[in-house]
């Protein structure tokens, strides 16, 4: 059997890249469903990104913050965008919320590589999953302590195992960093960024594309795969 990695370039303050993955999960769906289940072994790794490094981890209102910095302070856009949103949104089960803070990631994000690693795929997806959940549907903070132990358990870690990475700050936190540099020089300037490691070729998808992007990528690199 092929074993192919999909590598996940997000961050989890983008809208669009939750749309992604909402719709990539959906695409593996139906690919693990058919013969080519037998073939390749599809396994999504996350790489960190960062949209909005200079964020404090306080943060500031997300809805104002959106409206002053990507629609000219202009409701009449904002309520553009939150319309299309939701509709974008509904269509994958997602239910957009536009209060809440925007803030820092950089401490979601080296909690989900410390895990990752430490525990493998399954836990960061249910991190993952979980941290795009509280943000943008139940409008919680992007990276308190109490966001990211939430997630962590959604993930079946140990309350105890959470709180001790979840308090030290610095653990992970310079690799993080690396790996953040490394998307960048990778030509990665935005999310979603995902590309399908193919055993002739990849596949790269930048964007949020539609759920059959994604399963055609899937079916040629199952297709190439023997």
């Amino acid at each position: 059997m092929y074993e192919s990695t999909i590598a996940f370039t997000l961050d989890t303050i983008c809208p669009w890249t939750y749309l992604a993955k909402k719709r990539l999960d959906e695409a593996l769906r139906r690919v693990r469903a058919t013969d080519a289940s037998s073939k390749v072994n599809f396994t999504v790794v996350y790489y960190p990104y960062q949209l909005y490094p200079e964020a404090t981890q306080e943060g500031e209102s997300k809805y104002e913050w959106y409206k002053k910095s990507r629609y000219g302070d202009s409701e009449e856009k904002m309520r553009m965008y939150t319309t299309l949103m939701s509709a974008y949104g509904a269509s994958a089960g997602i239910t957009y919320k536009f209060g809440g803070t925007v803030a820092n990631t950089l401490q979601s994000h080296r909690v989900i590589q410390y895990f990752q690693e430490s525990k493998g795929p399954v836990v960061a997806d249910r991190l993952v999953n979980s941290l795009y959940r509280q943000y943008f549907e139940e409008e919680a903070h992007p990276s308190s302590d109490a966001t990211l132990l939430a997630a962590c358990l959604e993930a079946g870690i140990s309350k105890e195992e959470a709180e001790k990475v979840i308090a030290d700050k610095d653990e992970g936190l310079q690799d993080t960093k690396m790996k953040i540099r490394e998307q960048a020089g990778n030509g990665v300037d935005s999310v979603p960024y995902v590309v399908f490691e193919g055993r002739r070729r990849d596949v790269t998808i930048q964007g949020a594309n539609e759920v059959e992007d994604y399963e055609k990528a899937l079916l040629g690199v199952v297709k190439e795969s023997s």
